[in-house]
């Protein structure tokens, strides 16, 4: 018999397996920070969040709040009343402009007059992954300069039991609304400034929470094209409006204008999740309700001259006229203008309600990485506001502690170190 080499049944040897560990730590270290794996993390987390949507649906009770009302308000336009101020359900009238009659009414068809509950969770856990793949590539196409750490991702997904439920559970037009604007601001960090303008303007015929981004909007408009390319822009989206809105125009145009874009609707005390920290006269007075607004206006005038078009030419940039002398925008300039335009507007919002959270959500990690805080606590304050949108009902500290989250990521936008276009263009 040959002899048997002792080396052939030796175990591996200590070095050998740590040599293994190391390899293994380094592919888990490069998965979590390494922003050249933000594709793949993303494609795997679309993966997970479709698993965890079939079992949300499968195993998670439907909850009925707004749907219903939504199916009645859209079967008096189906049964021929086009007076927007005599169509309503059961949890009031209907207060959304044209865009959602005409979504919801395809619903209302496509899920037999609005009985079948199962498939319309369906059709919006579609939708969920759409916004979610359609939100990651705008991601994608800012980490060529901003370069993101994969880990954030789980900030889009992992965390969101408030927007799986808002989406599947609930149904509410919020997320409607919110895809559409999320294409938009796809088509706007691509230059494609016509195309985006007409989506942007179909969000808002679903749901005019939109319009916060409209401030940051107009800057780029003005800074790209000037006003000779802006007002064209503008048109379009009030054309799009008008059409939209036609045949309720045409019955009752100051019905349809009061109630799709009531900007004075009072909120119920008994939903807010910002202002519970205020007692309910304050939270119902008028004179808060403009504190609010001159706040709203303030700040953005702060942001517009410190950061909107500090690389830009500053405000004498917004009165140019020709678009000859506009000027070509960094992707991440663009995305930062719209979201921060729209987290200002939340900051001193009148009231949210748990469906807004969806107004915000998948903008809050590009806006804390867009800051100069540690990466910790950027964290800390994501995983705050996410237990601030979770405590049902809200309370006195949940709402003290989401405007101090608000508050400090304000003030860390603010004081934020802007890199100037020269530089971000190089990093690409």
């Amino acid at each position: 018999m040959a002899p048997v080499d002792e080396k052939e049944v030796q175990p591996e040897s200590p070095n050998s397996l740590w040599v293994g560990l190391r390899w293994l730590n380094n592919i888990v270290r490069s998965l979590i920070l390494n922003s050249d794996y933000l594709f793949l993390c993303g494609s795997l987390l679309i993966l997970l969040e479709a698993a965890v949507l079939v079992a949300i649906i499968s195993y998670v009770p439907y909850t009925e709040i707004d749907w219903t009302a939504y199916m009645q308000e859209v079967e008096g336009v189906i049964n021929g009343t086009f007076d927007y101020t005599l169509l309503k359900g059961d949890t009031g009238p209907l207060v959304y402009p044209a865009g959602f009659v005409y979504i919801y009414t395809g619903l209302y068809y496509l899920t037999s007059h609005g009985s079948d509950i199962s498939l319309a969770q369906w059709v919006f856990a579609g939708l969920y992954l759409a916004n979610l793949t359609t939100v990651l590539l705008i991601y994608l196409q800012l980490n060529k300069t901003q370069h993101y750490p994969p880990y954030m991702l789980a900030f889009l997904g992992c965390t969101a039991y408030r927007i799986h439920s808002i989406f599947v559970l609930r149904l509410f037009n919020d997320p409607v609304a919110m895809f559409l604007l999320y294409v938009a601001v796809l088509m706007f960090i691509n230059h494609s400034w016509t195309i985006g303008c007409a989506v942007f303007s179909l969000a808002v015929s679903v749901k005019m929470n939109v319009l916060l981004f409209s401030p940051g909007l107009l800057v780029l408009l003005l800074l790209t094209g000037g006003w000779r390319g802006t007002l064209p822009r503008l048109s379009l989206c009030a054309l799009i409006q008008l059409a939209l809105g036609a045949p309720f125009l045409a019955e009752n145009p100051v019905g349809y204008i009061q109630r799709a874009f009531d900007l004075g609707r009072q909120f119920m005390y008994q939903w807010t999740v910002n202002w519970r920290c205020v007692p309910e006269w304050l939270f119902l007075n008028r004179g808060f309700h403009l504190v609010l607004l001159v706040l709203h206006l303030c700040v953005l005038v702060a942001f517009l001259s410190k950061h909107w078009t500090r690389f830009y030419g500053g405000f004498k940039a917004l009165l140019q006229w020709s678009p000859s002398q506009g000027k070509r925008l960094t992707c991440p300039d663009i995305a930062w203008v719209l979201f921060s335009s729209n987290f200002v507007g939340l900051c001193f919002s009148r009231s949210l309600h748990y469906q807004f959270y969806v107004w915000y959500y998948h903008s809050l990690p590009l806006l804390l990485w867009a800051t100069d805080l540690p990466a910790s606590f950027r964290l800390f304050l994501l995983l705050t506001i996410e237990y601030c949108w979770n405590v049902y009902p809200s309370t006195v500290l949940s709402s003290a502690l989401l405007h101090s989250a608000h508050i400090f990521i304000l003030l860390a936008l603010y004081l934020s170190h802007r890199e100037p276009p020269s530089k971000l263009d190089k990093k690409q």
